[in-house]
């Protein structure tokens, strides 16, 4: 790896990260608890177009979950389970199977959510799957769809070198 693609890679984390984190916090209170409509969430099917996203993504959570009602359990669990999305979603080979990976994140998010506040599990699991299938599913898939089908809208992201076949 060279010095250049380094600073690019370095870059292209922290703007990643930023977007994340900023969206979420800003919009707070439907970011966190059960009714969870996490707008930054869509930004995970990056991972779909290139694994090199996912440092940004993973860092992203972690930050916006420092400002989480659920503290550092959402800080360590809400970022494992973004984790465990990604890495989902990087070996999920067509893009609307993969957008379901956001919805697992409910069973880990609500085990959060049943431990911090004594909430019953499968309803804030599920509470949050609907969520995260809302803005993954519903509102990224399509979004998705139609940038990857956009060569100039690709050019002008500058999406890393690496990318993967698309299959919408």
């Amino acid at each position: 790896m060279n010095r250049r693609y380094s600073t690019k890679m370095i870059a292209v984390t922290g703007m990643v990260a930023a977007v994340y984190a900023v969206l979420t916090v800003m919009l707070a209170p439907i970011s966190f608890m059960s009714v969870q409509f996490r707008i930054s969430e869509v930004m995970i099917l990056l991972a779909f177009i290139s694994p090199e996203y996912c440092p940004g993504l993973i860092l992203g959570c972690a930050i916006a979950n420092l400002f989480s009602p659920m503290g550092m359990v959402d800080v360590v669990f809400g970022t494992l389970s973004t984790v465990m999305a990604v890495w989902g979603i990087t070996h999920t080979k067509k893009l609307l199977p993969a957008t379901l990976w956001a919805a697992a994140e409910g069973l880990i998010i609500g085990a959060e959510l049943a431990y911090v506040f004594h909430m019953n599990y499968w309803l804030a699991a599920g509470s949050v799957a609907l969520g995260q299938f809302a803005v993954v599913t519903i509102i990224g898939y399509p979004l998705f769809k139609w940038i990857m089908k956009n060569n100039a809208l690709m050019r002008v992201l500058k999406f890393p070198a690496k990318q993967k076949r698309i299959e919408a």
